[in-house]
């Protein structure tokens, strides 16, 4: 059964820094990509940014030049880096597994597999 447990979440001060972190278990692959959406309500839950296994990377412009997503070198272990917090980056962080090959998605349906969120509070 494949899992994925996020952590790493918690509060913050504005212009602060986090890192978050998905371990996945029961999932064996060689050409998957990986990703983190947020959502804050009652906002539509929004693309972060997301590597391939080439380690190509994509970013959501919101978050390009603040957040770095990678992975560890077995690829069981995906963290996001966030750098110059804003109380707009507030929100539940998932951790998303899409196991088709190719180009990672900005789109939530390519993603078959969640998890079960981390919380971000920024203060201003």
């Amino acid at each position: 059964q494949v899992q994925l447990v996020e952590s790493g979440g918690g509060s913050v001060q504005s212009r602060g820094s986090l890192t978050l972190s998905c371990v996945v278990s029961g999932f064996i692959g060689t050409d998957f990509c990986m990703g983190w959406f947020r959502q804050s309500l009652p906002k539509k839950r929004e693309f972060v940014a997301c590597v391939d296994s080439d380690g190509e990377k994509r970013y959501a412009d919101i978050v390009e030049g603040r957040f770095t997503i990678f992975q560890n070198a077995v690829k069981s272990t995906l963290t996001l880096q966030m750098n110059s917090l804003e109380p707009g980056d507030a929100a539940m962080y998932f951790c998303a597994l899409d196991t088709s090959p190719g180009v990672c998605s900005r789109s939530e349906s390519y993603y078959t597999h969640w998890g079960q969120g981390t919380q971000v509070t920024v203060s201003s």
